[in-house]
């Protein structure tokens, strides 16, 4: 016997759907990677959240548009042969207080890192290839760092 279709059947399905999502059915979102040109969620250490990505040309104009909004943007890049700048992924970056107290440690989920902290001068530490590059910065009520961290080749 075929199984016969009414227009309250679609409904039905939709509406059992989206209880399901509203009521947090236990998997709904567990895989669910950032949709295509939005923000992946923020991370925390301390008083910092941080949020880092990316990869492919949605995420990474997304992570641009963003920079202005945070206290401090960095980029992480290496020379190419072809003359140009590779994006970087998996960079560990560490952030210290201006005493050098350790205040995160992280790697990066791609090539741009957006970190939200208190006012202050802080030392950002980064590495790869065997070479680690620090740069100060300072962070002022009005003020905005972005850092771009090349390395070569």
């Amino acid at each position: 016997m075929k199984a016969r279709s009414t227009p309250w059947m679609g409904a039905a399905i939709s509406l059992t759907a989206a209880l399901a999502l509203a009521l947090g059915a236990p998997g709904a979102f567990a895989a669910t990677p950032p949709a295509a040109g939005t923000l992946p969620p923020a991370q925390h250490a301390g008083s910092i959240s941080y949020l880092s990505g990316g990869i492919g040309s949605d995420q990474s104009a997304a992570f641009k548009a963003a920079m202005t909004r945070y206290p401090l943007s960095l980029e992480f890049a290496r020379h190419s042969s072809a003359g140009g700048n590779e994006y970087l992924s998996n960079v560990p970056v560490k952030i210290a207080d201006a005493h050098g107290q350790a205040l995160l440690s992280t790697r990066t989920d791609g090539p741009f890192m957006l970190v939200t902290l208190p006012n202050g001068h802080y030392i950002v530490t980064a590495s790869h290839g065997g070479k680690t590059v620090h740069r100060t910065v300072d962070i002022g009520k009005t003020s905005h760092a972005h850092e771009a961290f090349v390395w070569p080749m």
